[in-house]
């Protein structure tokens, strides 16, 4: 299922299968949650990765943007209460939604409409029985894939969630791009259990895509000292104020293609971020990016190792949560999840079924 926005020399295309294969028998190791598989939709719906696909590829010929777009999303979900779609939802009575909270806004729009046109299609040729949260997972991988990354097996089943993270467990879990490399390993260690490897191999995400002035404003007003004087002043080019709103890509080298010198920028001082620059700066993560910018089959392997372990935190599986119909929003309940709750309001015995109501920035992934 490989493919690629351009046309290999032979030398090439042979090397791209050879890692390919390196890749998927080395994932067989790879352990996955309970009540997901490698295997999950063989029988229910057999070409749900192919459908995906076909539609990406005519999406991202025409906007190759959207790739980078497609693998934040599945960081921004993932992150927060686990993979299971829940940053897809949009608002309700209950509160603001989780696509809504600071560290969400940056997210491309495009994104959440590919997301639920990847669910129509989808459904239109099985059924409802292949998740958002699904969806999502395999968007990111052939996003990468489509970009000249490594091209990895999924494993599949998730649930959708039934509700979205309030405002403030979204800002705890996004850190900005303003953290510290101690403060992500942290933060990454306390609530996700990522290790320093993880981290440095999932922020090469960072190898596609852009950000506005705004996320980056911290190294240029004041100028950081750990910031190549040459980009320094070819973004201020672009950022000529602290209130700038225009744009500029993660890395300037090869900012559509999913490669290594997103590392290689780093330990030539030439990161954007705060927590880019200092996975370079901080001595328990230096000799990881070293190691990166010096091999690429390396960083694909440990990009691979980590997006399948981030692809598993928290997920629902069974018959927990649901399969929506509409990927923004949860399902209407059926007559029997009516009935029940009749059932449970007429048994509280006159007590009071009040509900919890929820009271320009941008995140690290």
């Amino acid at each position: 299922m490989a493919f690629s926005p351009k046309a290999f020399h032979p030398l090439m295309l042979l090397f791209a299968l050879l890692l390919v294969s390196q890749l998927s028998n080395a994932q067989t190791n790879l352990p996955i949650v309970p009540g997901l598989s490698w295997t999950f939709y063989n029988t229910s719906c057999p070409r749900v990765e192919a459908i995906i696909r076909n539609r990406l590829t005519q999406i991202f010929q025409n906007d190759s943007a959207q790739a980078a777009g497609l693998l934040r999303l599945h960081f921004h979900d993932c992150f927060v209460q686990g993979c299971d779609g829940s940053v897809l939802l949009d608002g309700s009575a209950s509160g603001p939604s989780e696509k809504n909270a600071p560290p969400n806004l940056s997210l491309r729009a495009q994104s959440f409409t590919i997301i639920n046109e990847l669910r129509d299609l989808v459904q239109r040729n099985c059924g409802r029985v292949v998740s958002c949260s699904d969806i999502v997972a395999i968007s990111a991988r052939d996003s990468v894939a489509w970009s000249g990354g490594p091209d990895y097996r999924v494993p599949l089943g998730r649930r959708d969630g039934l509700t979205f993270a309030t405002r403030n467990e979204t800002i705890k879990n996004l850190p900005p791009p303003t953290s510290s490399a101690g403060a992500l390993l942290a933060a990454l260690a306390s609530n996700q259990n990522l290790s320093a490897t993880d981290l440095v191999a999932l922020s090469g995400g960072h190898t596609i895509g852009f950000s506005s002035c705004f996320s980056f404003r911290n190294r240029l007003f004041p100028q950081d000292f750990t910031m190549n004087l040459t980009l320094a002043a070819s973004l201020r080019g672009v950022c000529p104020t602290n209130t700038s709103t225009n744009f500029t890509f993660l890395d300037p080298r090869t900012p559509r293609r999913f490669d290594n010198q997103y590392y290689i920028n780093l330990v030539n001082r030439e990161g954007l971020f705060t927590s880019d620059q200092d996975l370079f700066t901080d001595v328990r993560t230096s000799n990881i990016v070293n190691g990166f910018a010096a091999n690429q089959t390396l960083f694909f392997e440990e990009f691979v190792r980590s997006m399948v372990k981030m692809g598993q935190l928290s997920v629902l599986t069974g018959s927990q949560g649901e399969i929506r119909g509409n990927c923004s929003a949860r399902n209407a309940p059926s007559a029997v999840d009516l009935a029940s709750v009749v059932r449970e309001y007429g048994s509280e015995s006159g007590s009071g079924s009040g509900s919890g109501s929820g009271s320009g920035s941008s995140a690290t992934f």
